[in-house]
């Protein structure tokens, strides 16, 4: 099984057709261009974040680019929702996110939540992919709630695949050297721990923090892919953060003696390592203060 994983496109209305285009845009299709040798894909998955504001014409946007990309390779794409999504229009467009060659929708099954969380189970390859909702509307933090987690165990409960599961969710269930990350992540990963620990989950595939980093949650490898719309360097100083200009993306590869194998592409973006953004350390702390207390719970 090997996986294209893409995160944060961040594509907004100004890329619908008639409208000027965003930098995020001009980022994805200049990766998208890059990736066009990479072989023997069985499918994408976007781990969130997909639409900046939240709009019919960014979701519209990144599923014409991503959907011709997997078009042209015969390639389902399965999609998650971030912080920066909005529910109703990532359904109006995407409807539970596991978009089939076909174009049609593919889950076998979406938890039914009055909340409308979208997440969502399908097959592919062998492999049951499971998309979680850890959108938390107008915070930028994670948190998986109890129906959801609820519905996991049950699902993971009955083998459901030939070769095991696959997770998908935005928020990270870790961080490394970064405050406002720990801040940002997923705030009950011991909940999720305790729901897969010695189950069939293979791997946990998570997105958010605009960097790669891998680690292990309840026995199962998470693997954090960096953003395509910009990447966050950890060599800024400390009690800042720092966003450059560097579209990425992951091939995770599942299965065999080595198995999973995690994997950055990068595109040669002439304008690599260009500042996006830098937030000193009085606005860092302001964001954190404004989160509220009890970054990430123990596991």
């Amino acid at each position: 099984m090997r996986i294209l994983h893409l995160s944060d496109t961040h594509l907004d209305r100004r890329d619908a057709p008639e409208g000027p285009g965003s930098d995020a845009a001009r980022s994805l299709r200049l990766l998208l261009a890059e990736l066009r040798y990479v072989r023997d894909l069985d499918v994408i998955v976007v781990s969130g974040d997909i639409a900046d504001d939240g709009s019919v014409e960014g979701y519209t946007a990144v599923r014409g680019l991503v959907g011709e990309f997997a078009a042209e390779r015969g390639l389902p794409v399965v999609y998650s929702t971030g912080n920066h999504d909005e529910r109703q229009s990532f359904a109006k467009v995407l409807g539970s996110g596991h978009v089939g060659v076909d174009g049609g929708d593919l889950a076998a099954f979406v938890i039914p939540s009055g909340e409308g969380e979208r997440a969502a189970v399908s097959v592919v390859g062998g492999y049951r992919v499971v998309t979680l909702d850890s959108l938390v509307p107008g915070k930028g933090y994670g948190h998986l709630s109890a129906a959801q987690l609820g519905w996991l165990r049950e699902l993971l409960a009955v083998p459901g695949a030939e070769h095991g599961t696959v997770l998908v969710f935005h928020h990270p269930p870790f961080s490394l050297d970064s405050e406002l990350q720990r801040a940002l992540g997923l705030r009950n990963p011991g909940e999720l721990a305790e729901v897969i620990r010695g189950t069939d989950v293979r791997a946990v595939l998570c997105g958010h923090f605009h960097l790669q980093l891998s680690g292990f949650l309840g026995g199962a490898p998470v693997w954090v892919t960096p953003g395509v719309v910009s990447r966050v360097d950890l060599t800024a100083v400390p009690g800042t953060e720092r966003a450059l200009l560097g579209p990425s993306a992951s091939l995770v590869q599942l299965g065999g003696e080595q198995g999973p194998l995690f994997h950055t592409l990068h595109a040669r973006d002439p304008r690599w390592g260009e500042t996006v953004y830098e937030i000193g350390e009085e606005k860092v702390r302001d964001v954190i203060a404004r989160l509220g207390p009890s970054p990430i719970e123990p596991i």
